[in-house]
């Protein structure tokens, strides 16, 4: 008998048990949102980072392509700068009075002029080309005004002059064309001649 009381009061406590979990349980289900909340979420979060890596490679492919493209870019700037030095070295002493009649030294102007143009075709070889800058008309991309020359035959904005020649690097300017650009003759200057003549 003692042992039927204790078999159902073990039932007893295992049914009570039971239906306390259930109600946890329930309780649980209730808190916790839907699967499908929960996947739309995991769904945004992978899609978010897919994209995000995508556009990482993207950056890091258009920043290879660049340093492959432009990688000597600096060393080319650095390169105008022999090539002036080499061409104002030669124009010094070609134009030295005292020195015009030295045959040794005529000797060495010609390899200073061979050693000008093996830079200027290493130069072209390696997509640096100087800008045509003389007669056209001046492009605030490429040139850079150094002066203003007043001149009747030219139309106002035409380069007249380059003081510097200007670099491109592929399509990167490397240095700007120093000019002197044409511009009209002040109407001032035109009335203060005109009564100088009277």
């Amino acid at each position: 008998m003692e042992k039927e009381n204790d078999n159902e009061i073990l039932k007893n406590q295992d049914y009570s048990e039971d239906k306390e979990s259930e109600s946890v349980n329930e309780t649980e289900e209730i808190a916790e949102p839907p699967i499908e909340e929960k996947l739309k979420d995991v769904q945004d979060k992978l899609l978010r980072a897919l994209a995000e890596t995508e556009n990482q490679r993207r950056r890091f492919e258009k920043e290879n392509r660049e340093a492959f493209d432009y990688g000597g870019f600096n060393l080319a700037r650095e390169m105008l700068s022999v090539l002036d030095n080499l061409q104002r070295a030669y124009q010094s002493i070609k134009n030295d009075e005292s020195l015009k009649d030295n045959e040794d030294l005529n000797k060495f102007l010609k390899n200073i002029e061979i050693v000008e143009k093996d830079l200027i075709t290493i130069f072209e070889k390696n997509d640096i080309k100087k800008i045509n800058c003389l007669n056209e008309k001046f492009d605030p991309n490429s040139h850079q005004a150094m002066l203003e020359m007043e001149d009747e035959n030219a139309n106002p904005g035409t380069v007249l002059q380059e003081i510097q020649p200007g670099y491109f690097y592929k399509t990167r300017l490397l240095r700007p064309s120093f000019v002197a650009v044409a511009k009209k003759k002040d109407i001032k200057d035109n009335k203060k001649e005109e009564n100088n003549n009277i």
